[in-house]
Order: C-alpha cells, then structure tokens, then sequence
C-alpha cells in the first residue's frame, strides 16, 4: 500500500507542475481533465502526509522516552500519534477502493406506484417531493421528464434526471421497493394500510457511452396529457420509444417539442440499456457488485415508513430513525451516509479477505 501511495504522491506533484505552467489553460478540455485527475488525487495526499506525520510523532517520541522527566509526556504523544496512524491507515485504505465510475454523473430516477392501489399512488407522489427536497438541500437541480399523475393527486409514475456533482454516488441506495405504513386519507375506519412504491436509480449516459443501432427503436408519438387535463397539447409533441430487441420503453411529455423529448428519451434509453448490461455482467459474475447494503434491484424491499409510529427503517443496515416529518422533507442524509459506510466496510472485507 505504502509503494501505491507513494507514486499517487508523484502523479500529484507531476499534476501539480503542469498546472502552473503558462500555456496550461491553451487546451481548456485536457486542462480540466488534469484538474480534475488533481483533485481526485488530493483528498488522497493529504491523508498520506498526515499519516506521514503521525509515523514521524511516534518516532520522535520513543526516542525521548529515555528521558526520565519526559517519558509520561512522551508515552501519552506516543499513544495519540498510533491512534491517529491507524485511523488514518483505515481511511488511506477507503480512499484507495476503485471509485464507482459513475459516481459523479446525474442521475435517472423513476418512480412507480405500486401495491395498494391510490394510497400506493399518493405515497410515490411522498417520495417524489421527498426527493426534490433532498435535490434542493444539496444543490441539485431536478428536470421532471414524464409524469403521470392521479385524479387524487397521486403519482403513478414519474421519471426525472437529478443534476449536479455527485448525485449518483449519494441516490444509487435508493433503488428497490419502498413501503408505507399509514391510515389513508380515504379510510374512514382509521386503520393502518400497507403500500409499496417502486425506486429505480440509473447513471445518466450520454448515447455515445451505449451502442444503440437506429434501426433497433420505434418511435411514437402521441398527445401530452395529465390527470384533470394539466398538460394537454394540442399537437402531438409527447414521444414514446421501444427498444424492440430489449422490449424497454420509455416515454417524455414535459417539453413542447417532439426533438427535445426523443432527445430526453434517447438519454433514458442509454441509461436502460447500460443498466441491463450490467445486471448481465453481474449475473456471469456473481457476488462481484453485491454488497451488505443490497442488489439495488427493484423488487427488494429495501425500506419502510411507518407513519403512526413516527419511525423509517432501513432494512438493509437496520437503521431505524423516529423522525419520519424530517425524512419525507427530504432529510436523507444519516440513512445515505449509513449506507455509504456499510458499502465501504463491506468493499474493505473483499479487499482484504
């Protein structure tokens, strides 16, 4: 580990050096491919120089622990600077897993209604504000591509691109089944229902990063349309594309344009498509990607709102917070992190089995 952290030193210092050299903005794109090399690397270097310095505390105190007068002192820097080093060992090795390729790009949510009918329906349209809330706290913005909406106000489904630095790294926990536990507005009785709503979580992919041959997709077109008449276009701008070797389809209403929804639509295709291919990689290699914190397929419950119990737990790391209010206006972060460190602990065994 320590000959690794010692050329990723030099690659830094190397960046380093060409980014202070004149002419190094006269490529704007290969210069903000160094930079960002750079600042990939930083987090990194720092971490290794204080780990450096940690081993340097350590030896400079045994060496005065001969002294009488100072051998209390010297135990007591000795103990906190080996503390620290082995903190900082853990975190050097976290830092060095391989990066998720995806984790920096925007993100394609969907959203779906699922078991339980209207309330089913409402508590999607729940978790799409939850996540515009999260979008908004983070500084993201959110782009909504298709919504199909119930006389009731509900969701039955919902597709939107999440943009900004780092969504994928944070929204990739979300994907699978999400259940409800609540007393349906339309109940008079005042019993407790139980519905699912389906999360699907995608790297957004540009169609240069998915083969996608032009003869394989049927495109359609049809009116704009939404529940109680929002929406309605009198031309027919909405497009609806079907992926006919992998049966996907995918549809965009919201822009007024047929050229701006296919192109939304083609983006959602390639990001379909690449999701496919990997679950085909990870079926021919199984275990590779699975982690303790779940497949992210969306037929896995992964988490459950209970409403009358003021509570939401995540099945996956068994974090169970009574603060539902705070979680449902988007305050996601202590169950994400959770996640985040559970996926770590668990690339961290397989690394070093």
């Amino acid at each position: 580990m320590l000959e690794k952290l010692q050329a990723i030193c030099n690659k830094y210092e190397e960046l380093c050096a060409k980014s202070e050299q004149p002419d190094f903005y006269a490529d704007p794109q290969k210069a903000a491919k160094l930079l960002r090399e750079k600042n990939d690397l930083e987090p990194i270097v720092q971490t290794y120089q204080e780990y450096r310095q940690a081993e340097q505390d350590m030896a400079d105190a045994q060496e005065l622990m001969g002294d009488p007068e100072m051998k209390e002192l010297c135990q007591e820097t000795f103990a906190a600077a080996k503390a620290q080093k082995e903190a900082l060992s853990e975190k050097l090795q976290i830092l060095l897993l391989p990066k998720d390729p995806n984790d920096e790009k925007n993100v394609i949510m969907e959203i779906r209604g699922g078991v339980g009918g209207e309330e089913s329906a409402l508590f999607a349209h729940s978790l799409l504000r939850m996540y515009s809330m999260y979008a908004a706290k983070m500084g993201w913005s959110i782009e909504i591509m298709n919504l199909n909406e119930t006389e009731l106000g509900g969701v039955k489904e919902a597709d939107f691109i999440v943009s900004g630095r780092g969504a994928y790294s944070r929204l990739k926990y979300e994907s699978g089944v999400h259940r409800v536990q609540r007393v349906p507005e339309t109940e008079s009785g005042g019993r407790v229902h139980t519905s699912t709503a389906t999360v699907a979580v995608l790297p957004e992919m540009e169609e240069m990063d998915v083969q996608i041959n032009p003869a394989d997709i049927e495109m359609q077109v049809f009116r704009s349309s939404g529940a109680g008449g929002q929406h309605i276009n009198k031309t027919s701008s909405a497009v609806r594309l079907i992926h006919k070797p992998s049966g996907i389809v995918v549809a965009c209403q919201e822009e007024r344009s047929q050229i701006q929804n296919r192109e939304k639509c083609m983006r959602m295709l390639a990001s379909k498509l690449y999701e496919l291919e990997q679950e085909r990689l990870d079926s021919e290699v199984t275990g590779l990607r699975r982690s303790q914190v779940g497949t992210g397929m969306r037929n896995e419950r992964i988490r459950t709102y209970n409403f009358p119990q003021g509570r939401v737990t995540d099945h996956r790391v068994g974090l169970t917070l009574y603060k539902i209010d705070a979680v449902m206006d988007g305050d996601l972060d202590e169950i994400i992190n959770a996640l985040a460190t559970a996926d770590q602990a668990e690339k961290l065994k397989n690394a070093n089995p």
